[in-house]
């Protein structure tokens, strides 16, 4: 169905030849499957396209093969820009496409966002030891060259919120016009509502039928706003509570966070979950306080899911929320007392929030978000 719709709108007529860069695969990551589409829909209309890559693509995209370029361990991100750089020269390209920071690009897929304005968040938060880390610590001054060459040589970048665009422009001066906003894309077939009774049955699978079940998903846990929410989960007054972590297992410091806060009964920690389906299927809430998150694809799997979703400001998805109606979007990351309060509003509201949640969420199907790459890659034609 998908190769129909790109071959149907006769983006153009000549053929490219296109490189796709992707460093590090994830069977199960976002991007990876974004591409494998994106590389069909191109593919469907004629293009000749290869995909370069520091691992071997395995599992779920079969179809097509990845040149794997080497990486030593040692500053990987630089040794990837340069063999990038070194191999592609030497080939014809019309289009080169990359969703890392390099040195040699024509579109620059944005989608870790703006490691300056990441820095400059966690100085806001970091004690004075780390903040100082920042400024000698090699990985982070890498990845500010590399950020900075992407963005002022690359010939279109792709931002995948407002919020990552502005960030770009403010740090580094980029034209506006020069900066095109896609948003990630869901896949709305995955990610469905369930009604009451499949919620029950999916709450019951986890040992957890009869309770509200907020869930939480990110392996980053400081980074997404867990102790936020531990906080906010400590002001429930209420019986049957249980928050689902998911995304990285427990750490001593959590469990002792947990346990200082008398929570640590109402916290179920599943640790990475590759059937994540099944945690939006039992949860009433879907909560990330997030420090910094260019766009949280978590968030829109929830709202696909047809669950209240409260976040930040900091998180780029949050630009598909309208406050009281798919949920809550919140100014303060780190404002336990308020964010406890748009909890119990959200799960009083969860059946009306949510049915608003999944309306907004078919607009951004990860087919749409494909289709719009694809038109930006012809434009360079």
């Amino acid at each position: 169905m998908f190769h129909s719709v790109i071959i149907q709108q006769e983006i153009g007529k000549d053929n490219m030849r296109i490189a796709l860069i992707r460093k590090n695969y994830s069977p199960y990551g976002g991007a990876e499957n974004y591409l494998s589409l994106i590389y069909r829909g191109l593919q469907a209309q004629g293009n000749e396209v290869h995909i370069f890559s520091a691992d071997r693509w395995l599992g779920g995209f079969q179809g097509f093969e990845v040149r794997t370029i080497k990486k030593p361990s040692f500053l990987s991100n630089v040794s990837f820009a340069l063999n990038v750089k070194r191999i592609l020269k030497k080939e014809s390209f019309d289009c080169i496409l990359s969703f890392e920071r390099l040195l040699y690009q024509d579109i620059y897929r944005a989608g870790d966002g703006c490691h300056r304005e990441w820095l400059m968040r966690r100085r806001a938060v970091e004690p004075f030891y780390k903040r100082l880390s920042f400024s000698l610590n090699p990985h982070h001054i890498i990845l500010l060259y590399l950020e900075r060459h992407s963005l002022l040589n690359s010939r279109i970048i792709i931002a995948n919120s407002i919020m990552v665009k502005r960030d770009i422009i403010r740090h580094y001066n980029v034209p506006q016009d020069k900066i095109h906003v896609i948003y990630n894309g869901v896949d709305l077939d995955r990610f469905r509502p369930v009604d009451a009774g499949q919620k029950n049955i999916a709450k019951d699978s986890l040992g957890i039928k009869g309770y509200k079940v907020i869930l939480f998903v990110g392996a980053d846990f400081k980074r997404k706003g867990l102790p936020t929410l531990f906080r906010a989960l400590s002001l429930l007054n209420m019986k049957d509570k249980r928050l689902i972590v998911a995304g990285r297992k427990e750490t001593p410091e959590y469990l002792m966070m947990a346990k200082k806060l008398g929570i640590d009964k109402d916290i179920t920690f599943m640790g990475p979950e590759r059937n994540i389906e099944r945690l939006y299927k039992a949860a009433d809430v879907f909560i990330l306080p997030t420090i910094y998150d260019p766009f949280s694809n978590a968030t829109l799997e929830a709202m696909a899911s047809g669950l209240p979703v409260i976040t930040t400001r900091n998180n780029g998805a949050s630009e598909l929320i309208e406050n009281g109606q798919e949920g809550f979007v919140m100014d303060d990351p780190l404002n336990a007392e308020a964010l406890a309060q748009r909890i119990l509003v959200s799960l009083k509201d969860e059946g009306v929030m949510g049915k608003n949640a999944r309306q907004k969420a078919e607009n951004f199907s990860i087919e749409k978000a494909a289709i719009e790459f694809i038109e930006i890659i012809r434009e360079l034609k």
